[in-house]
């Protein structure tokens, strides 16, 4: 009751006194947990302990966030302060005492927990618009796979491959953490042998995509629900690096669930979500993709559940705006692409990707046109759908145009010239013929082509990264010409690029003398290992959207089959070394989440491929005319067109 009053009070603007709210979404439909407070005194009273404590630092060190609400804080709108970690009491811990020296930093894994208490969604149709057999669970079959309309027929399995899927899926749900006993994510690696855990034992947002697909393909909604809307709440928090905080839209790259003692309570702990937005990460770089992953996973979700409430919750949409708002502010810049430092996506250290990478540009056109979807059409938000539509049209443009690379093209820059003054300059980026690297003629198929890794003014970096160029084809950032030029081009050097382990996340490595300069020398970033050329297994669920979606599922399937042959023998590594991939990596770690749940996508998909619709985009009517529209509107064509006339002097 006293709860009741305190709130109606806020409501009404009657209640003078700051309030503070519990994080916790324990009411997942609600803006604000039923569990949510507000602090009227100072009494340790029923009130009290449902809130969080203010200013106080736990025994650890760690300090507490301090959310202070104004009158519109149950609108979605908060106002923040000294922001560290996030509280949520939990249930009273079964010793007496306080928890064990170093076990405040342990991940809350299933193993720990007897029963999450997450609250089941109501399990709905998959796509809107496909047809499903009337049953009592529409959204799983009695053996909990998805039975959505225009299944393939699931052929008999054999014993081999039945049990490493079961075993994938007992590791992928070892690994899940738990956060006031509902599942929030999975942790990067659960590698028993491993003596230095670094930040391994973290909730990465990249890296939980593949396990959050893998759960809403299995119908299992709540653990990717928790974890959309906890982290959410860790974007508007105050980050700060030597007196310098980045844009307010920023997502943390990962975030850590740290169990402590409950201040004054010698028999309760409670749960801290601990973000980090890259003060503590290796190089000290902002993780761009962060929100832009969490956009794509924010529109497969609603597609996959039916339920579009979460996307459509105040706080949700203020999210998807502040992501906008930092990706579309304006700059020095003149290309429509995004520019970011070297190590800011997947490809998390220094490999000479600063500028405008492909992968950058491809989940920037993806999470482009999600938020397109997903935003509400009110008058607030017309100005920054206009700047995003005028955006996208641009975005395609330039990647289709410039970054489009093929025998053809090559011959082309061959050719170039340079230092061209006009408007009508071919050259337009003043790149010399002689940066064309030499393994560049020998690997360029005469059938087929890739978007090249970069490009700035006077570089072209010639590189194929895997990342990029298949999500241009899931995105249609790339043509549906292009998308079959860089599946031919994946089929013709299948020896390079899938060899004994898929897939390489670039090609070639950087060697010799460029490889110190670039790297500065990386030992981990060493010739055919890691960034620099490794295998990872977890790009086959990328691969497999990609197979589908240009109606080639066969080339996914043999990918498949080719890491089935070792990978669950080598206990599910992060990455492999060697050219051919055929060394389990120097430091790869083992057991290794988005590997296992990988795998486990690319065998949902290949079953049911058309669930792959949910991460897909296909082309858009409106951007087609629009982008028409710009080409034949392009000024330097009509200066051309004036060219043809001759005038006598």
């Amino acid at each position: 009751m006293a709860t009741s009053e305190a709130l109606l009070q806020v409501l009404t603007g009657a209640f003078p006194h700051s309030c503070h709210f519990n994080p916790c979404f324990c009411n997942a439909n609600g803006l604000l947990s039923v569990k949510s407070a507000i602090r009227v005194t100072r009494k340790r009273s029923f009130v009290r302990q449902q809130v969080l404590n203010s200013s106080r630092t736990t025994q650890s060190g760690s300090k507490v966030y301090r959310v202070v609400g104004k009158r519109d804080a149950l609108k979605g709108k908060t106002c923040v302060d000294k922001l560290d970690s996030v509280r949520c009491k939990c249930e009273p811990a079964k010793r007496a005492s306080g928890i064990a020296a170093g076990e405040e930093n342990k991940p809350r894994l299933k193993a720990e927990l007897k029963q999450p208490t997450s609250v089941p969604l109501p399990k709905k149709d998959i796509f809107k618009g496909v047809s499903q057999p009337e049953n009592e669970n529409r959204g799983s079959s009695s053996n909990g796979k998805p039975t959505t309309a225009g299944k393939i027929k699931d052929k008999p399995k054999s014993v081999g491959e039945s049990s490493m899927e079961d075993e994938a899926w007992n590791l992928l749900r070892e690994s899940v953490v738990y956060y006031c006993n509902n599942p929030i994510g999975t942790i990067a690696a659960n590698d028993p042998s491993s003596t230095s855990i670094l930040n391994y034992d973290q909730v990465f947002i990249r890296d939980f995509i593949p396990s959050a697909i893998a759960f809403l393909l299995k119908g299992e909604f709540d653990i990717v629900k928790n974890f959309l809307l906890h982290t959410l709440q860790l974007q508007s928090w105050e980050k700060t690096m030597d007196c310098h905080s980045p844009g307010q839209g920023l997502m943390p790259a990962s975030f850590k669930v740290r169990t402590v003692p409950l201040e004054g309570d010698d028999i309760a702990t409670e749960d801290v979500l601990d973000p980090d937005f890259g003060e503590a990460a290796i190089g000290r770089v902002a993780p761009v993709d962060s929100g832009l992953w969490w956009i794509i996973l924010l529109r497969a979700y609603g597609k996959c559940t039916g339920d579009r409430s979460v996307q459509e919750r105040v706080d949700v949409q203020t999210g998807i705006k502040m992501i906008l708002k930092l990706c579309l502010a304006d700059g020095f810049d003149m290309f429509p692409t995004l520019l970011v430092t070297d190590g800011s996506c997947m490809i998390d250290r220094r490999m000479g990707i600063h500028g405008h990478p492909l992968e950058i540009q491809a989940l920037f056109y993806s999470a482009l046109l999600g938020a397109r979807e997903m935003l509400a059409p009110e008058d607030a938000s017309a100005d920054l759908i206009r700047a995003l539509t005028n955006r996208l049209v641009a975005l395609s443009f330039h990647i289709r145009e410039y970054y489009w690379i093929d025998m053809r093209k090559l011959n082309e820059i061959y050719r170039y010239k340079t230092e061209e003054y006009s408007y009508e300059a071919v050259n337009k980026f003043n790149i010399y013929p002689d940066q064309i690297p030499s393994w560049l003629v020998e690997f360029m198929p005469s059938k087929g082509g890739y978007l090249i890794g970069n490009l700035q003014p006077a570089h072209m970096d010639f590189r194929f990264f895997s990342l990029g160029n298949l999500w241009s084809i899931i995105s249609s950032l790339a043509t549906v010409d292009q998308s079959h030029g860089i599946l031919d081009l994946i089929e013709a050097k299948w020896a390079e690029l899938v060899a004994d382990m898929p897939f390489k996340i670039c090609y070639p490595a950087l060697e010799g003398q460029e490889w110190k300069i670039i790297t500065g020398s990386d030992p981990k970033n060493t010739p055919w290992s890691y960034h620099n050329g490794g295998s990872w297994p977890t790009l086959l669920w990328q691969l497999t959207v990609a197979c589908i979606k240009m109606n080639r599922p066969e080339m996914a399937l043999n990918a498949v089959k080719v890491a089935e042959k070792r990978i669950s023998n080598d206990k599910w590594p992060e990455y492999y070394d060697t050219k051919r991939g055929r060394f389990v990596g120097k430091q790869s770690r083992l057991f290794q989440t988005w590997s296992i749940a990988g795998y486990l996508v690319a065998k949902l998909l290949l079953a049911d491929p058309s669930a792959a619709k949910m991460l897909v985009n296909e082309e858009d009517s409106e951007l087609a005319t629009a982008f028409s529209c710009m080409i034949s509107a392009n000024p330097r064509r009509k200066r051309r067109g004036r060219k043809k006339h001759s005038f006598i002097v």
